[in-house]
């Protein structure tokens, strides 16, 4: 039952039950003979019907507008709670009700925790993550580079020259015998390609070492677009957040392309980071095979681990994918560094 209708029939009841009681109490103080109450009219109307009915009416009136009053406060309520679930600053309303008011300094304070709370948290992130860059040691960094060198020059070499072989070979048997196998294999070449791009590009230092993350950020999808059969598109906004953040953000981005490359057989790729409200928003969209939400493995490494980097900043992570018409990845991170300089 909602509120209107609860409101309603409390009212209903409460004037039904009002009414018995002052007829009860008009027979036993005023009316001799109780069964002359029955023949009593109020013009050509029964006195009892039109009690009821004025009761009744009353009831409904006065039920109606208590209703409406609290409904517009309850969804005053709604509507400042999931504004604090979407790490939105709550809306200040024109008027203040005061039975409200104590509610209203409840959500106030809660909404000031969990900003203290997500501040703490990029502090913490930026805190490791120069931690990480100062303890990083350099016999890993080598070896990382030593290895990706390796492999671009040898593995991806000679995958590449398969691939131009099985090209060649395919154009000039195109009716020949076993076309279709010849055509497997060279798809199996590509598919190999693209998973030797998302190795190396998990073997890259993940540390933006000196740069911006736009410049990080670019750097890496000017890269890919050398390399990659992909049409890259990407939007790239200046904005400055902790190191913390910029750090998450651009691992975030790896695994998010390191994905598409592995599984996602897509053509074109879009990438978006930008600044709206004090909210970082990096989106990375394609359209690939995507995958079915409601079979995907809830214990699926890249995911899960994208989502972690995101609530390590007080962030939040959502993907959306649809078989048959791509994916798509958003990562929205408050900007507490831009909030801090404005109070100032």
């Amino acid at each position: 039952m909602n509120t209107i209708a609860r409101h309603i029939f409390t009212a209903v009841l409460y004037s039904f039950l009002l009414s018995i009681s002052m007829i009860a109490l008009t027979i036993v103080t005023f009316v001799e003979d109780w069964l002359s109450v029955f023949e009593m009219k109020i013009g050509d109307v029964s006195f009892l019907l039109a009690a009821f009915v004025l009761t009744v009416t009353m009831a409904l009136i006065t039920g109606i507008v208590t209703a409406v009053y609290w409904k517009q406060r309850l969804n005053r309520i709604e509507k400042q709670l999931l504004e604090i679930a979407k790490g939105q600053k709550t809306s200040t309303p024109l008027e203040s009700y005061n039975e409200l008011e104590t509610i209203e300094q409840y959500m106030h304070q809660i909404q000031e925790k969990i900003k203290s709370q997500a501040e703490h948290a990029q502090k913490l992130a930026t805190e490791r993550a120069q931690e990480r860059e100062q303890s990083l040691q350099e016999i890993v960094v080598q070896e990382r580079n030593r290895l990706a060198r390796e492999l671009h020059d040898s593995v991806s070499q000679q995958l590449f020259a398969a691939s131009m072989m099985m090209s060649a070979i395919n154009e000039s048997n195109i009716e020949g015998e076993n076309s279709k196998q010849l055509q497997l294999v060279e798809k199996m070449i590509h598919q190999s390609q693209l998973e030797m791009r998302a190795l190396l590009l998990h073997l890259r230092p993940v540390a933006l070492k000196g740069k911006s993350l736009q410049e990080g950020v670019e750097e890496l999808l000017v890269e890919l677009l050398q390399k990659v059969p992909l049409d890259i598109e990407w939007k790239v906004e200046a904005f400055e957040v902790e190191k913390g953040v910029e750090d998450q953000l651009f691992r975030i981005l790896q695994e998010s392309i390191s994905n598409t490359l592995r599984h996602a057989e897509a053509s074109s790729l879009q990438v978006m980071m930008i600044e709206r409200e004090q909210t970082v928003i990096l989106r990375v969209v394609d359209n690939g095979v995507g995958f079915d939400m409601n079979t995907r493995k809830t214990n699926s490494y890249g995911l899960q681990n994208m989502q972690e980097r995101a609530l390590e900043v007080g962030g939040t992570f959502k993907i959306v994918s649809v078989p048959g018409e791509g994916t798509r990845m958003e990562v929205k991170v408050p900007n507490l560094r831009r909030v801090g300089e404005g109070n100032d």
